[in-house]
């Protein structure tokens, strides 16, 4: 049995943050059913690349899910929609505040309608604060939140991380805040909601950072010992124009890394400061006499905390990563996909497809008690597809 069975979501979400939180909970079990508007659906669907016509992201982010069509500007759609909630678990959300108001379909309504409910709301910004209704994407929570503000090169504009850090942490923390109020709703009988800011749900990871300014320094982006201003925690260039990763933090680590390369220990090599660029300067030209395998086989023979810096294709191939089964095959519209298996998957899941928009509307209006008359007037009024062929 896995630890979520039993438990149903209703996923209002698209694009990464809500549907990587719906996917963490449909992996872990719960059965997550995926409400699209009847446009074009959830927009990650179109955008490339696209496979069968299926953007690869939108498959790996939906795998074992349902879905279904509800207009939820139709007024029909809004009385659907509290008929459905009383049926759920959890319903999560991602709109800027205010818009489920304007659709009549207010927080407190559904919490009306089912008590035992969990609304979690995923924004960028939060529900309140002179922030709380404006656009942003990933890179602006990063800034806003003075995550960036630690992002070197020194003297040059903060790099664009290669990564979603606000939208997946956002989504993490949805996850963690639903089982929380899961677990409350266990000991009290009564739901609630979440709020999960995707601004603060990204600062945790700059906690070392904020830890220096609480502490009365002014860091200097891409100069702390965790940001590249040291040695010792560095990528460096090998002869072959790959790269390695050195975390040698500890003096251990690092007094055995010089001692099998020929270099002199320094004692200031932990410390930031205006020394170390002679000492990078030494470092980057000893990594660059090997290559990468050569470095690789140094790891293996030396416990130093190196490793090389693989490119994304090369990951699928890596003994580690296929001894811990991190990726995994599934069956879409579109044919096998390859996906990551998430850290709480369980090896061996089979894993439902991703659905097609709108595949499963009416099991779901049926199952949460609408009659064939209701199905038809929404169908009459727009809110959902015609009748499949």
């Amino acid at each position: 049995m896995l630890p979520l069975e039993g438990v149903r979501v209703l996923d209002l979400s698209r694009l990464l943050p809500g549907p990587f939180a719906s996917l963490v909970l449909a992996d872990m079990g719960a059965a997550v059913d995926k409400v699209e508007d009847p446009g074009g659906g959830d927009y990650l669907r179109h955008m490339p690349p696209l496979v069968g016509g299926e953007s690869t992201a939108f498959l790996a982010l939906n795998r074992g899910k349902r879905s279904m069509v509800l207009d939820l500007k139709k007024p029909g759609a809004k009385a659907a929609m509290l008929d459905m909630v009383a049926r759920y678990d959890v319903l999560l959300e991602q709109f800027r505040p205010g818009v489920l108001d304007r659709l009549g379909l207010p927080h407190d309504a559904l919490l009306a309608k089912n008590p035992r409910l969990v609304v979690c709301a995923i924004t960028g910004y939060g529900q309140d604060g002179p922030l709380a209704k404006r656009a942003g994407h990933d890179i602006n929570y990063l800034a806003r939140g003075g995550v960036l503000g630690f992002q070197g090169p020194a003297g040059q504009p903060p790099a664009v991380p290669g990564f979603q850090l606000a939208d997946v942490s956002g989504a993490l923390y949805a996850v963690i805040g639903i089982l929380g109020a899961l677990r409350q709703r266990d000991a009290t009988g009564k739901g609630g909601f979440v709020d999960v800011s995707m601004l603060e749900s990204a600062m945790g990871f700059a906690l070392s950072g904020f830890g220096q300014v609480f502490g009365g320094e002014t860091p200097t982006r891409g100069q702390g010992p965790l940001t590249g201003g040291i040695a010792p925690y560095r990528t460096y260039a090998t002869k072959d124009a790959k790269y390695m990763s050195l975390g040698a933090l500890e003096p251990k680590f690092w007094l055995t890394f010089c001692a099998q390369v020929g270099l002199e220990p320094e004692m200031g090599a932990l410390i930031p400061g205006p020394h170390q660029a002679e000492l990078q300067a030494k470092v980057e030209a000893i990594f660059a006499q090997r290559t990468r395998a050569e470095w690789e086989d140094f790891a293996a023979a030396h416990d130093v905390c190196l490793e090389p810096v693989l490119e994304p294709t090369e990951l699928p191939r890596d003994p580690h990563a296929v001894a811990r089964g991190l990726f995994i095959d599934v069956d879409t519209p579109a044919g096998k996909s390859t996906q990551l298996r998430l850290p709480v998957t369980p090896r061996g899941k089979h894993h439902a497809p991703p659905p097609r928009q709108g595949e499963h509307t009416e099991a779901i209006l049926r199952e949460a008690g609408l009659d064939e008359a209701r199905i038809e007037a929404l169908r009459a009024e727009g809110a959902i597809p015609p009748a499949r062929a």
